[in-house]
């Protein structure tokens, strides 16, 4: 039970919490009884020995560790619940006194959601600027339609270009000794991607097929191989294959074989009105992203570190997620980028802070305006998630609690309404 409650700081509060000494005793009877057969006292046959034999045997606090954490996620929500506390991370929970006749005392120390204030959100002026969309533009994007149909070609009778893919061996050293991760055999690299470090590719440049030769680069000084930072190296390369892309020509009948349409004329009519589409898209976004940010603007109050920190590691988790689904690793990811997991969380950082407070305004001016949800609303956002996963209704109610969903919902409704009163003029 919940003894004392007090507030240390803003947004953290300091809870005193008792486990009576009868609680604590079913606690730890039910460990005995779960691990009696587990545990060896001579003269006993396993699981026959009394509790007060081992006890005596193996120590009074024998069964002390189990029996706290049987009951400790329990008593410390219902203590948070019964303190009328909002936690935005879990507690920070110690065990200052256990025993046979004082029970279980916790000390738990909760960072809160904080009270915050939202200034007014009607009426808010934007610019909205729409970009015109001009033949380069429209040139630009048939060229990648082009690049799309292009076919790789075998290259036999020249050297190595930039813009050539080639195939090579590569085994590289320092200081006379082969390195980690420097060797591979028949990779395929593009002359000047930059995919190497600075000086490699403008080195296969010039060579031909079956050419041997020797590459010597220099490390970055920030690479993120500290043991290869810096340092001179030589790459033993032998080329294998050469190849060159043939993009086709933009022609009427190039636009029959790839495309609806029949004449140049028409597809470029037909990217343009496309592209023109995208940046009225782009322009809305725009426009929907200076609101939140003038929502963002008129939230007071004073955040906990960790609200950010857990956006932060909730990105972290999401880009992971993605990376798996194309075979990559976290890891292997921070190494093709040159990033530590510290300058990725910073890179995250602003993000993080601008979509945890946009949500804590969002849910105030919901408050403030009194923004309902009702049951049908919510029956239909569940059934919409359902479809969404493929899941049964009753499966995604396992998921998502009414409460959290009413929440998201109350919050997207103020969105829409702040949008419906801003105030936009056009560039």
């Amino acid at each position: 039970m919940l003894k004392s409650k007090n507030q240390v700081e803003t947004n953290k509060y300091e809870l005193e919490i008792e486990v009576s000494p009868e609680v604590f005793e079913e606690a730890v009877q039910r460990v005995y009884l779960k691990n009696k057969s587990k545990i060896s006292v001579a003269g006993f046959r396993p699981g026959k020995a009394p509790r007060k034999i081992i006890e005596r045997e193996y120590g009074e606090a024998v069964f002390y560790e189990d029996a706290v954490n049987s009951i400790y996620g329990e008593t410390v929500e219902a203590a948070v619940n019964e303190a009328g506390l909002t936690l935005v991370a879990p507690p920070d929970v110690e065990v200052t006194d256990v025993g046979k006749e004082v029970g279980v005392k916790f000390k738990a120390i909760c960072i809160t959601k904080p009270v915050v204030k939202v200034g007014d959100c009607k009426g808010i002026k934007v610019t909205k600027t729409v970009n015109a969309v001009t033949d380069e533009m429209v040139d630009h994007e048939i060229e990648h339609m082009r690049e799309r149909q292009a076919r790789s070609i075998n290259v036999d009778d020249r050297p190595a270009q930039n813009g050539d893919d080639v195939v090579i061996d590569f085994d590289g050293y320092k200081d006379g000794v082969p390195f980690e991760g420097g060797k591979a055999e028949k990779y395929s690299l593009k002359l000047g991607s930059g995919q190497f470090i600075p000086g490699f590719e403008e080195q296969v440049v010039g060579h031909s097929i079956g050419d041997e030769f020797d590459i010597n680069v220099t490390f970055p000084e920030d690479y993120q191989a500290k043991e290869l930072a810096g340092a001179a190296v030589v790459f033993k390369i032998k080329l294998h294959e050469i190849r060159m892309t043939e993009v086709p020509e933009l022609d009427d009948d190039f636009v029959k074989d790839t495309t609806d349409f029949e004449t140049v004329d028409e597809l470029k009519a037909d990217v343009r009105k496309h592209l023109e589409e995208h940046a009225e898209e782009h322009a809305n976004a725009d426009v929907e992203g200076a609101i939140m940010d003038a929502v963002i603007s008129k939230l007071e109050g004073e955040i906990p570190e960790v609200m950010y920190e857990n956006k932060v590691n909730d990105m972290i988790e999401d880009l992971s997620h993605r990376l798996s689904h194309q075979g990559i690793e976290l890891k292997m990811y921070l190494q093709f980028t040159g990033m530590t997991m510290e300058s990725l969380r910073e890179t995250y950082r602003e993000q993080a802070e601008k979509q945890v407070k946009l949500r804590l305004a969002l849910e105030q001016y919901a408050a403030d305006e009194k923004i309902e949800v009702t049951d049908e609303e919510l029956e239909e956002e569940y059934k919409k998630i359902g479809e969404q996963y493929n899941m049964p209704v009753e499966t995604v109610k396992q998921y998502i609690h009414d409460d959290d969903l009413r929440l998201d919902i109350a919050v997207g409704k103020a969105v829409d309404a702040i949008k419906a009163a801003a105030i936009i003029e056009n560039a």
